[in-house]
């Protein structure tokens, strides 16, 4: 990560008294979040729809658990 969502991630984990290590993304997760993002603002024609859906697929990711990838495919429509 670079430092500016370094600082950001620090600033959260301070907030909720975690870890910031426990919140540290993977170069996986980095690449599925982008991919999310991209599609979302090219497919949609609306580039504020990337923040939103990632934060949608952030809340099922949390919530429920799983694989991240497999969120990121049933918010694009991919088929599983």
């Amino acid at each position: 990560m670079d430092d500016w969502l370094t600082q950001a991630r620090d600033r959260l984990a301070a907030a909720v008294s975690e870890d910031p290590a426990t919140l540290d993304l993977t170069q996986d997760e980095i690449d599925e979040l982008l991919e999310l993002a991209r599609v979302a603002a090219h497919e949609s024609g609306e580039r504020i729809n990337a923040p939103l859906l990632c934060y949608l697929v952030g809340l099922v990711h949390a919530r429920c658990g799983g694989d991240l990838a497999d969120h990121v495919d049933a918010a694009i429509g991919k088929p599983a």
